[in-house]
């Protein structure tokens, strides 16, 4: 059994910073992705943030490059997400997802198994 597990979500001003970490516990696996998703009130799923293979690589959405930092503790199996200048439209619930199966650097919500619950980021202007 595999669990993922969020934390760090709050309600912070526009421009301010948030650090998301995203446990994962149960079952051992080596991952070849774990990613961030956010998800806000009547929209799709979207895909923001992965860090690929053994941090081999990252991708970022457009929209938070420059903003946004994903990074990975290996030996600890956590991903993080570090948040900066953050604006009301990044509201969302951000969920963490990881996948050890196919290729590393993927972004869509279907290539992903493994899903935390969610933590609430609220921005306000």
């Amino acid at each position: 059994q595999v669990q993922l597990v969020e934390s760090g979500g709050g309600l912070v001003q526009a421009g301010g910073s948030l650090r998301l970490s995203c446990a994962a516990s149960g079952r051992t696996f080596i991952w070849n992705r774990m990613g961030w998703f956010r998800q806000a009130p009547g929209r799709e799923r979207e895909f923001v943030a992965v860090i690929c293979g053994i941090g081999v690589g990252t991708y970022y959405v457009d929209s938070v490059k420059g903003r946004f930092t994903i990074s990975r503790d290996n030996p600890k199996n956590t991903v993080y997400l570090q948040m900066n200048s953050l604006k009301p439209e990044d509201t969302a619930v951000y969920y963490c997802a990881a996948d050890y199966g196919g290729a590393t650097c993927l972004t869509r919500v279907s290539d992903y198994n493994y899903w935390g619950q969610g933590t609430q980021v609220t921005v306000s202007s």
